[in-house]
């Protein structure tokens, strides 16, 4: 913990102190520092949303979640451990850029490593306060801020590695966020991330008319409008129902072939997530997660590449799936 005052250049701050790092205000809150900053409307919407989910830990913490989350990171980054130093140890810094309240980063990278390392937190939620409860009961040593990931109190080029799992794509703008944080890695830094990826007309349609219909309502009741929704994916999952599109659809983007009738509503028309090993609320966490945040900007391949490469980063892995494109980098 010392080094991590240490990189912030402040004393640890009592609670409720209030402290300035290079010109935002933070405030200390159960042993978290806390930006004072005004978010974007868009922002503190994303953060509200953040909480609630990250806060209902019986939805992502069963044995069948945590498992169906690791196979599925593994598949996109493949293994890591190439990536850390054999000589690394605390003074080795970490950022989880957007760390919700550490799920991913528990189950997929080996607690040996993470014990070993500076591992530094940082949400715009409070799901931060999660975070803080989950590492301290597996005994890894670690730092959490509660912030904005576009306005982080460290120095440029300070930061070894940084991790961002589904997070980018939440703030006003994944090119912003994507070029801000590569100016916070060293040279040869690894940075690890994950984005949306944009999807067909009706989809991208209709998900952003679920989208703004859930934005005005409070957390718990946009929760609560999902349900009928998830429903309806479990019911068309149940089915089993396979369809046979005999040619392509090229004006909806639409491919020929078989599908299962509830992949071909998920991938074509709205998200339906289902799966049979999955209970209602855990399909309705992922369900949640993405359709709840105001912010939930989409992007190709080539627009990522790009972004890449002006924020002076090497692609050493890619992997796109029709949901996301997933990224290992190394700052040049």
């Amino acid at each position: 913990m010392n080094r991590f005052w240490k990189i912030l250049g402040i004393t640890q701050p009592d609670q409720d102190e209030r402290v300035s790092i290079r010109g935002e205000r933070y405030r200390m809150d159960r042993g978290i520092l806390r930006q004072e900053a005004i978010y974007s409307g868009a922002q503190r919407q994303s953060r509200d949303v953040f909480s609630h989910k990250w806060h209902k830990q019986d939805t992502y913490e069963s044995e069948d979640m945590k498992s169906a989350t690791l196979k599925w990171l593994k598949k996109r980054y493949g293994e890591t451990d190439s990536l850390f130093p054999d000589t690394m140890d605390a003074d080795y810094i970490f950022l989880d850029a957007g760390c919700g309240s550490g799920y991913t980063t528990l189950e997929f990278f080996p607690h040996d490593v993470l014990s070993r390392l500076n591992y530094i937190g940082v949400d715009v939620s409070s799901a931060v306060d999660v975070a803080k409860s989950r590492f301290d009961q597996r005994k890894i040593p670690a730092s959490f801020l509660q912030a904005d990931i576009n306005s982080l109190p460290f120095d440029r080029q300070s930061i070894d590695f940084i991790y961002s799992e589904g997070v980018l794509h939440h703030t006003d703008s994944t090119q912003r966020a994507l070029a801000y944080l590569s100016g916070l890695l060293k040279p040869g830094g690894i940075f690890m991330f994950y984005v949306y990826n944009k999807k067909g007309p009706i989809r991208e349609f209709t998900d952003d008319y679920i989208r703004n219909r859930l934005k005005e309502m409070p957390p718990e009741t946009a929760w609560e409008a999902l349900r009928s929704l998830t429903a309806l994916g479990k019911t068309l999952g149940e089915l089993q129902v396979e369809v046979d599109i005999e040619e392509d659809i090229p004006l909806l983007e639409i491919e020929k072939g078989k599908m299962d009738l509830q992949r071909f509503f998920y991938w074509h028309l709205f998200k339906v997530f289902y799966r049979p090993d999955f209970t209602m609320d855990e399909m309705q966490h992922i369900n949640y997660d993405w359709y709840a945040p105001q912010n939930a900007h989409r992007q190709t391949p080539a627009q990522v590449r790009k972004w890449c490469g002006d924020a002076g980063l090497d692609v050493l892995r890619e992997y796109t799936e029709r949901s996301g494109i997933s990224m290992v980098t190394r700052k040049k």
